[in-house]
């Protein structure tokens, strides 16, 4: 039998705090498979489709992100966290579970009109890739497609992404937080 997405990806109760069910993709990354498998999926779902960029949120989004647009032969945006990157940056606060952080992205990394997918390892409530969208959005591109090795439906954020018009992709899921 085949092995699947969701088989290389751990279940950490109560990580980082009681109550959460954490789902790591460290063994899916330490798999050569399982990474391979994952990075094929991706690139195979948008090997046709028009991409001009690929954005990555930090910091699993930019280990997805980058092999995929490698396959695709376009460049690679990375989306950090405030003051991490050097030069001119546009940037968005955003509201989290827990608080609020905010993300930025260089000045004309993402070029006008250009096609994104963005590319994350989890979306859970939807709120660091929405935010992510709407820094695309502010730059001038548009959001493809959202994509992610893992969606937790129960938690409402690609619900949230495709009520604002976002398509949303997952390679698994996982019931629960």
């Amino acid at each position: 039998m085949s092995p699947t997405i969701s088989s290389f990806i751990r279940t950490i109760p109560d990580y980082p705090k009681p109550g959460i069910l954490f789902r790591d993709v460290t063994g899916l990354l330490e798999d050569p498979r399982g990474l391979r498998m994952a990075v094929d999926l991706i690139v195979h779902r948008y090997i046709d489709r028009t991409i001009d960029v690929v954005a990555g949120i930090e910091a699993r989004g930019f280990i997805f992100g980058t092999a995929v647009a490698y396959e695709l032969g376009v460049g690679f945006v990375p989306l950090r966290k405030a003051g991490k990157l050097p030069g001119e940056v546009i940037g968005i606060d955003y509201e989290l579970e827990y608080g609020s952080d905010r993300m930025e992205m260089h000045t004309n990394a993402v070029p006008v009109d250009a096609d994104v997918l963005l590319i994350d390892d989890l979306i859970a409530t939807g709120g660091t890739a929405e935010a992510g969208i709407e820094l695309i959005e502010r730059a001038g591109g548009r959001v493809h497609e959202a994509c992610f090795v893992i969606d937790l439906p129960e938690l409402g954020g690609a619900d949230r992404l495709r009520a604002r018009g976002c398509d949303v992709f997952a390679l698994c899921e996982f019931a629960g937080h």
